[in-house]
């Protein structure tokens, strides 16, 4: 069996001290130039890497992130990661992440799984019905924390999106297009972020005297919006317009469309939410609300490390607003169509 190598190993190959390894591994002390070569040379030979958590015992910091979302496979969630890490590596973290399935109690596990582990922060997509327990949890390890897209009231810092204002721009777009019989497509369980939604979505059918809201639940898959669009349109064939919980059954919808002969944008429009990569280059491309999923994973690592830096600092809450983005699957009422 192979034998890891040690500050020890390091420091016979070399010639050298264990203290002279140590310093130049760490950085410190001063070690001539033809030394700290000769012993990250040997280093590199015997394959030696720093025990990260004995460094993080001496010093008091930890450079490991957890990351616990939901649904990873969501390309929304995967060009949100792609920023966070992108960010965080580059300030020398490195970035785990685990996957929910919005189930409180797999959540708790891993949370404690990341405790145990000692990690210096953490992002959090909190889930469905978190029970008290779990906030009690954090706030004895005091760990800096992010929550993400789901605020957890004032105990940590939250970055989000701004739900409502985003689908009053969305529902008013469609409004302002002729279109009076909308209705909102995707997503199940009534999170804050869907409840948001959906309010935005609500106050322009009101406040513009539009048809009776309709919300329509669905799983934000391309499959699961395929098949919910189907089934709106049987249930209600008045309808002209929808607005999308997110781009993936945004995407889903139109392909159903597509498969029942129908052209988004001509026969019935439809808004998406996130502008994920896809969206630009589905065809025909999607109209949607952007707000630049990479960019507010960068956010979202920012707001961390600003944790991390000034611990005693007042929590902060960091919202960006969405922008309309108009491409092909959005036009006038159809020829024939309820926009009265």
């Amino acid at each position: 069996m192979a034998v890891r190598p040690t500050l020890e190993t390091v420091a016979q190959e070399a010639g050298v001290s264990i203290p002279t390894v140590s310093q130049v591994i760490r950085g410190t002390g001063r070690i001539s130039e033809k030394t700290r070569e000769k012993v990250l040379k040997a280093a590199k030979k015997l394959h030696y890497i720093p025990d990260g958590r004995a460094a993080a015992m001496r010093s008091g910091e930890n450079r490991e992130i957890g990351f616990v979302i939901n649904q990873i496979a969501n390309p929304f969630n995967a060009e949100v990661m792609s920023g966070v890490v992108e960010l965080l590596e580059a300030e020398g973290y490195l970035v785990s992440i685990l996957d929910t399935g919005d189930d409180a109690a797999r959540q708790e596990r891993h949370l404690e799984a990341f405790i145990r582990n000692g990690r210096g922060g953490l992002l959090w997509v909190p889930a469905q019905d978190t029970p008290e327990r779990t906030f009690d949890l954090l706030r004895v390890q005091a760990i800096p924390t992010v929550t993400f897209m789901r605020p957890a009231g004032e105990r940590y810092d939250h970055v989000g999106v701004r739900n409502a204002v985003a689908t009053e721009t969305a529902t008013s777009h469609l409004a302002d297009l002729g279109h009076h019989h909308i209705a909102y497509l995707g997503g199940t369980v009534m999170t804050l972020v869907r409840q948001r939604r959906i309010l935005g979505y609500e106050r322009v059918m009101k406040a513009r005297n539009l048809g009776a809201p309709i919300v329509w639940p669905s799983i934000d898959t391309k499959l699961a919006g395929l098949e919910a669009l189907r089934d709106l349109r049987q249930s209600h064939p008045e309808v002209t317009a929808i607005v999308c919980n997110g781009d993936m059954v945004a995407l889903g919808a139109c392909l159903g469309l597509q498969k029942a002969g129908l052209v988004p944008g001509r026969d019935l429009s439809v808004i998406g939410f996130d502008d994920i990569a896809d969206a630009a280059l589905a065809t025909p491309a999607l109209t949607t609300m952007a707000i630049s999923p990479q960019k507010l994973g960068r956010k979202l690592a920012q707001v961390l490390l600003a944790r991390i830096r000034e611990p005693d600092m007042p929590t902060t809450v960091s919202e960006v607003s969405a922008r309309l983005v108009i491409r092909d699957t959005t036009g006038p009422v159809p020829a024939g169509g309820t926009g009265d």
